[in-house]
């Protein structure tokens, strides 16, 4: 039977709102198969912890959405750019001014982000208190670290509460070089209690998520210790040599490049999946760019900007296939970019809501853009698409390779870069420095909420070289964190504002 986590107990509630973030209200949309039935020293305690792992890895869903957490890393990148078209897409400007640097302490997806994580890395907390089991603790540190690493990420704090905490405690407040270690800590001890699974249909945590966890948390650990948040990073070798470490033993569970790219991101098995989303479809992922008139109807969205696509080589098969109609439904999008006349499933070219013809085009701007203005992007294909990917192999490779690199190991950072490359059939990197190792990160990771962290840590996403398509300005220093929400600040005098808000 499904109940919230408020179902006995106002100790319970109070502990949850406390926290500076939600109301009870809100509380309420978070559902668990569990039950509170123990009281120790007044406070309700969680039953079935099975359920409540259960409940934790289903609330991944987040990150199926196409704002909120998932707007955070994109809009503000330049992969992506969310044009106003008439009156479509305007929403008071809560996409611009993500796509622009301008977002202030009141913009909604910034708040939702934020109550959302926390939320969850709370629910950690609930799974730890419940008596877990060797396996469900370790599900629960796993989690515990990649949500800390998510809020540090983002907002550079993290409000942290035990779950035994009296409702008159406020939470205390982890800076980013504290939570950093602490997210490593955390999944290291998951990992020896975490299982081995192979590449499949994989919902729930195993050695090979945490491996990956692992070398993100490394990868950017001089980021996350670093005085200014903006840099400059001094990367340490022993963390450098961790994230190879890591990286290598994935494969150890039989995970490896596939062979065919859009492959990855359709039904059935593949060699890359480490962990999926089990409850939330990619659906968003083609409503939010495809047009109203493609089959499937869009939302004519989002798009992508050529400082993106024109990063790739001819031949790249990463960039793509053309649609091949046949009548069968759906066979008229393709993969990839979606450039140039948009065809039907019967071969027939699409029209705009006026009759013009819908053709993607690369000139594209954010304000006051056409119908069809701007190349849209398909990675999860709406007919051969049913999960979504929360982890996969490849980043793991690139994390490695990038590691190589920065201890000054080139050549065999580019082996690892080319070796992929040859898994696909695609063309070879001849040379290898700072800004092709950013640009082919882009290429193998595009749209998967991983560039913006990759912008900052490489030192384009603010000061000099921070414009691209309809973004002129550059941006402050400050835009590499977000700013903690007015709600959270008056709830939590713990909590600080970050500089430049």
């Amino acid at each position: 039977m499904k109940i919230n986590y408020l179902k006995k107990g106002v100790a319970f509630c109070l502990a949850f709102s406390m926290v500076g973030l939600f109301s009870c209200t809100d509380l309420e949309a978070i559902e668990s198969d569990s039950d509170f039935d123990q009281e120790v020293g007044g406070i309700v305690m969680p039953d079935n912890p099975t359920e409540l792992v259960e409940a934790a890895y289903n609330n991944l869903a987040i990150f199926t959405e196409q704002n909120n957490v998932y707007s955070l890393y994109q809009h503000t990148s330049d992969e992506m750019i969310p044009p106003t078209r008439g009156v479509d897409w305007g929403d008071n400007g809560v996409w611009r001014t993500l796509h622009a640097h301008t977002w202030d302490a009141t913009h909604a997806h910034v708040l939702t982000a934020w109550n959302d994580m926390n939320q969850r890395l709370f629910a950690t907390q609930v799974i730890l208190a419940a008596n877990p089991s060797v396996e469900q603790r370790a599900d629960a540190l796993f989690l515990q670290g990649f949500y800390t690493h998510k809020v540090l990420d983002l907002y550079g704090v993290v409000p942290f509460r035990e779950f035994n905490d009296g409702v008159d405690d406020l939470p205390r407040v982890i800076s980013r070089a504290e939570a950093i270690d602490q997210a490593i800590a955390n999944v290291e001890e998951a990992l020896p209690g975490l299982p081995s699974l192979a590449p499949g249909e994989n919902f729930t945590g195993s050695k090979a998520a945490a491996n990956l966890l692992l070398t993100q948390l490394y990868l950017n650990r001089a980021v996350y210790k670093a005085d200014n948040p903006a840099g400059p990073y001094s990367f340490n070798n022993d963390d450098l040599m961790k994230v190879v470490e890591y990286a290598d033993a994935i494969a150890e569970d039989g995970y490896k490049v596939d062979s065919n790219y859009f492959s990855i991101f359709e039904a059935g098995t593949n060699s890359e999946a480490i962990l999926y989303s089990n409850n939330g479809t990619p659906q968003n992922r083609w409503f939010m760019t495809l047009h109203y008139n493609n089959n499937p109807s869009g939302w004519n969205g989002f798009a992508s900007i050529a400082e993106l696509y024109d990063s790739f080589e001819e031949g790249d098969p990463r960039f793509g296939t053309e649609a091949e109609p046949d009548g069968t439904e759906f066979s008229g999008i393709g993969t990839g970019f979606l450039q140039g006349q948009q065809v039907g499933d019967d071969g027939q070219n699409l029209t705009t809501r006026n009759g013009a013809p819908l053709v993607f085009t690369d000139d594209v701007s954010l304000a006051g853009a056409a119908e069809g203005a701007g190349v849209r992007v398909i990675k999860y294909h709406p007919g051969r698409s049913d999960k979504y990917i929360m982890m996969r192999y490849s980043e793991a490779m690139l994390n490695k390779a990038e590691a190589l690199f920065r201890m000054g190991n080139t050549a065999d950072a580019l082996a690892v870069i080319n070796g992929m490359r040859t898994a696909r059939g695609g063309p070879q990197l001849a040379n290898l420095d700072e800004a092709e190792m950013l640009d082919e990160r882009a290429r193998e990771m595009y749209w998967e909420m991983t560039r913006r962290s990759d912008q900052i840590r490489f030192g384009t996403f603010t000061g000099e070289g921070s414009t691209w398509t309809g973004k002129p300005d550059q941006s402050d220093d400050s835009r590499v964190l977000f700013p903690i929400p007015q709600q959270a600040l008056d709830s939590n005098p713990n909590l600080t504002q970050n500089e430049g808000y």
